[in-house]
């Protein structure tokens, strides 16, 4: 199965599921199963497989859709995770060759979390954890959850960094009534990359990447801004009033970025131009994005196969083991 110009296999790394008894904890928050979103969330071998066959994906990484457990009181989140990767894990080994995983992770409980992470990559074959968000409203560059990335790097897996809404004192005072009028500024709109870029930019800021230097993160969306903001973050921060900080060395080292849901020329060309093609890999964000707009968009970009077939799918299989 190959994409509409028959010469690049195709792996999809940012594409979404919704487990049932994880969603009785989100309330309004949870997809209606009735919707077209939530019929396709919840769904695995059915409209999904037939969407990624009519697209000419050959493999989707599945993660939890957000809101995660990021959310849950300690009490709940072990549980859920557990639950959550085992259902994952099920639908992968239904279909191994259209599936692999990103575990949840009860980031709560940051040894815990830990250790839900060794189980999902050791014993169920999921490929790195996802998080949703501030977690319980901090960030988790806190020294706190920094075990979660030393496992990380022990395991030789990746996080992935995924949007959340910001938190409520940030939606109140920054954002208003837009909040009301316009939702979306919350989301894809602004508030998403807002929030994730931030959460990166703190990262290298906070030391982990000199103590973990193999940890490798995941941001989706073409690099929550940080791409075309590259030189600017990076000259500011070697001003001799900061901390010294190789700000553009760290990301290149530690970070790579997903094509999910943004799919401009210009953009990508921004993220290979300051990041390289070996850094990007190709995501859809299915089903918030019809799989064809993503792999119809890369299919016609401009550029050398060998370095289109790498976004497609060569840099997936190196940095998950696919």
């Amino acid at each position: 199965m190959t994409d509409t110009t028959g010469t690049h296999q195709i792996i999809a790394i940012e594409e979404h599921f919704m487990d049932r008894d994880l969603a009785k904890h989100f309330g309004h928050a949870a997809a209606d199963p009735a919707s077209p979103i939530g019929e396709r969330l919840y769904d695995f071998l059915d409209i999904r497989i037939r969407e990624m066959d009519a697209a000419g994906v050959d493999m989707q990484v599945l993660s939890h859709q957000s809101p995660g457990t990021q959310r849950l009181g300690a009490d709940v989140a072990v549980q859920e995770c557990q639950a959550v990767n085992n259902v994952l894990a099920a639908a992968i080994a239904a279909a191994p060759d259209r599936f692999s995983g990103f575990a949840m992770i009860p980031t709560v409980d940051p040894a815990a979390a830990a250790d839900e992470m060794t189980r999902a990559v050791e014993e169920l074959g999921l490929k790195g954890a996802m998080i949703h968000g501030l977690s319980h409203g901090r960030f988790v560059d806190e020294p706190e959850f920094w075990p979660i990335f030393a496992r990380a790097e022990a395991l030789g897996v990746p996080v992935y960094l995924h949007p959340a809404l910001p938190d409520k004192t940030v939606i109140e005072r920054y954002y208003g009534a837009y909040a009301k009028s316009h939702p979306g500024l919350l989301r894809a709109g602004w508030g998403f990359g807002v929030e994730t870029g931030t959460q990166a930019v703190r990262l290298v800021l906070s030391g982990l990447f000199d103590k973990h230097p193999d940890v490798k993160l995941i941001l989706g969306h073409l690099g929550e801004s940080i791409p075309f903001l590259m030189e600017r973050i990076d000259e500011t921060f070697s001003r001799k009033e900061n901390e010294a900080v190789a700000f553009r060395e760290t990301f290149l080292r530690n970070f790579v970025v997903t094509t999910s849901g943004f799919f401009s020329d210009s953009a990508l060309k921004c993220c290979i131009e300051e990041l390289g093609v070996e850094r990007i890999l190709f995501a859809i964000d299915w089903p918030y994005v019809k799989n064809e707009d993503g792999v119809n968009w890369l299919s016609k970009f401009d550029m050398d196969p060998a370095d289109k077939d790498k976004i497609f799918s060569g840099n997936a299989k190196a940095l998950l083991g696919l």
